[in-house]
């Protein structure tokens, strides 16, 4: 039986040249934003809206997709409008970050500084000597030692945060610290958080938008455009239209890269795709594999409490950005990142390219992978069968023929040590027949 394409295949193909063409960036004054059909991008309006139906049963508010700049996808749920406001939560982590690189690279502080030599000392209950080991550095990696298992883990009362381990020894999600850094902030530059932030940030992007105070935190309070335009900075590598905001490429490249080795996908406030595991909130157990299999691995994300999401892909200009609540309120919610690329997956229409008739069956192991993959099948019959590793455009850059004398096996496979990282495509073919699966190298 017959199987229409390899989701994604003829999408991805396209996609992979976006990155040589000029990115779109709408008027810093204004509403005007140019538009892109979908059309142009060969998806198929029933499957867009197959995605709308999930947002919506997700409690969503608003979800814009950027390709090159421009809208492709914008949509507003319920009596949500474009001009509504609604809070980043801990996606504004991120925003905190990227204005942390600016304080950097206008003098004002340095992440290698300590943490008390802005705040002052005394701003935790731990010793003197275990508190000025921790830096910025620390605060925006999520590796100060101090322990997350509080009671309030939102509390920057001294009396909260406790020492647990040497700042740099242990990676926890722990929102005390990080929401110190806006007084770090405030008191290298001398000017209020929001001051700083609409002066260096908002003004020449065009954004809108507050930090707004909520119990221990300051919550980050906009418009989805504003959100979108965020989106946009990130994906130039903090440049707005020829003006560059963030001129420090080392600290951007660090922010969006592993920024330590016990949670290699997380760098400054943002989370990264593709890595070899990762630790979520709370939790100690690292996961092994990417954070999202079904997204980019060249993904990186601002991810906040209730589904807040700016996914950034290099790779193919994309941005695409959700508000509102979810089912799983998850401080950080994975699992819906991944839900939303398996529906931006479908999108491509007209996908025959690639017959799967799924005669045969196999999987294999690891993946992501790197160097090698251990094929399991199961096949019909003892007839030679081909394996061949896929690009996004379908063809064939790897063969290999494997010649069983069982029909359920295993089989080892080295795979070329110039494939770059990314998604491909491992087809098995018996008899003219064909098998498809996705795999990630690393």
């Amino acid at each position: 039986m017959k199987k229409a394409l390899l989701t994604a295949a003829l999408w991805f193909a396209g996609l992979f040249m976006a990155h040589a063409q000029t990115l779109y960036f709408p008027p810093v004054v204004g509403n005007t934003w140019a538009t892109m059909p979908i059309t142009d991008l060969g998806w198929c309006q029933d499957k867009v809206d197959s995605l709308y139906d999930y947002l919506e049963t997700e409690n969503s508010k608003a979800f814009i997709l950027l390709k090159d700049g421009k809208i492709v996808l914008e949509r507003y749920f319920g009596t949500f409008t474009q001009d509504s406001l609604w809070y980043w939560a801990s996606a504004g982590k991120t925003l905190t970050a990227f204005t942390v690189g600016i304080a950097q690279q206008e003098g004002h502080l340095s992440i290698s500084d300590t943490t008390s030599d802005h705040i002052g000392t005394g701003w935790t209950s731990a010793t003197l000597a275990q508190e000025e080991k921790i830096t910025i550095r620390h605060q925006l990696t999520m590796t100060s030692g101090l322990d997350d298992g509080v009671p309030d883990v939102y509390c920057t009362l001294p009396s909260c945060l406790q020492y647990l381990a040497d700042a740099g020894t242990r990676w926890a999600y722990h929102n005390g610290p990080y929401t110190l850094l806006d007084s770090v902030i405030e008191s290298a530059t001398g000017q209020s958080l929001n001051n700083y932030v609409s002066q260096k940030i908002k003004v020449p992007t065009g954004m809108t938008g507050s930090f707004f105070p909520s119990g221990y935190n300051n919550l980050f309070v906009s418009k989805p455009r504003s959100m979108a335009r965020f989106g946009l900075l990130l994906l130039n590598k903090g440049n707005w239209n020829g003006t560059q905001i963030l001129t420090d490429t080392a600290y951007f490249h660090a922010m969006t890269h592993p920024s330590q080795s016990l949670n290699p996908s997380y760098g400054y406030l943002t989370w990264l795709n593709g890595q070899s595991s990762f630790l979520l909130p709370y939790l100690q157990f690292p996961f092994p594999g990417p954070l999202c299999p079904n997204a980019p691995m060249d993904m990186y994300a601002a991810i906040g409490k209730n589904g807040q999401l700016i996914n950034v892909v290099p790779s193919q200009n994309l941005v695409f950005i959700r508000m509102g609540n979810a089912s799983n309120t998850a401080d950080v919610s994975m699992q819906l990142v991944d839900t939303i690329w398996q529906y931006i997956n479908e999108f491509p229409c007209g996908a025959t390219a690639i017959d799967q008739r799924f005669v045969s069956s196999f999987e294999f192991h690891p993946n992501p992978a790197r160097d090698f993959i251990t094929l399991q099948y199961a096949l019909l019959e003892t007839t030679d069968a081909t394996i061949e590793v896929l690009d996004l455009h379908g063809k064939s850059i790897f063969t290999t023929l494997i010649t069983p004398k069982l029909t359920q096996g295993s089989h080892k496979i080295g795979l070329p040590t110039d494939l770059g990282a990314g998604m491909y495509f491992v087809a098995l073919t018996q008899n003219g027949n064909r098998t498809v699966r996705k795999l990630l190298i690393q």
